[in-house]
């Protein structure tokens, strides 16, 4: 067993066809926490039945899933994932990795489409420029605002995230950038996902991403 162990959190709703592979690509020494946050086709059940810790999170939210998440690990290192199996948790040690050597506090996944269909139009160019607000609002340099990601446990904790819906991934990044943390990409795989998306697969849930998000730079002064 590696010397080190990896708690990672995939907010689910409803993502019962793609959890056995998701769950089946975790590394040994990383343990899946899937937050259920009210699914309907039996997540929760597939989870414990491909080994998964199940947390039941009934806020609905992005945000929520991940906090419910983030508060039930106990391993020193956190990752993030998506649940949809649109990305591949056997990528996730070149990010922990990094935490590891002490090269950075937090770490991105850039996400790098694998095929067509993999990252639809409207939710690539919203991404484009909500990186391009980043830099201009927060100075932060980023490609993309992946949620694939890990950090220590006990410092994103520390950071007192508060949005529960989209705009969480945001202001993690926001926070820790304010704290002078160390924030680096790896660029990861993207393939099209398992089932259709709630957020980045609809024009609708793409728009309320990036109202939360919006609303979460407008409150960052400038420096």
């Amino acid at each position: 067993m590696p010397e080190f162990s990896v708690d990672v959190v995939f907010p689910c709703l409803n993502e019962a066809g793609a959890l056995p592979w998701v769950l089946g690509r975790l590394p040994e020494g990383y343990r899946g926490i899937v937050v259920d946050n009210g699914s309907t086709d039996g997540s929760a059940d597939v989870a414990r039945a491909h080994g998964a810790t199940v947390v039941s999170e009934a806020r609905r939210g992005f945000g929520a899933a991940a906090n419910a998440g983030l508060v039930a690990a106990t391993a020193d290192i956190v990752a993030f994932c998506d649940a949809d199996a649109s990305m591949d948790p056997a990528e996730l040690p070149r990010l922990v990795d990094a935490l590891l050597s002490n090269t950075a506090d937090l770490v991105l996944g850039r996400r790098r489409p694998t095929g067509r269909g993999s990252w639809p139009l409207h939710a690539r160019l919203a991404n484009r420029a909500l990186s391009t607000l980043i830099r201009w609002r927060a100075g932060i340099d980023l490609k993309d605002l992946g949620p694939m990601r890990a950090g220590h446990r006990e410092r994103l904790l520390a950071l007192g995230i508060e949005d529960r819906r989209s705009g969480y991934p945001l202001e993690m990044v926001l926070r820790a950038s304010t704290r002078g943390w160390r924030i680096r990409e790896i660029d990861t795989s993207y393939a099209p996902r398992v089932g259709r998306s709630k957020v980045t697969g609809t024009l609708r849930g793409t728009i309320v991403a990036i109202n939360d998000m919006s609303r979460l730079l407008a409150e960052v002064k400038h420096s």
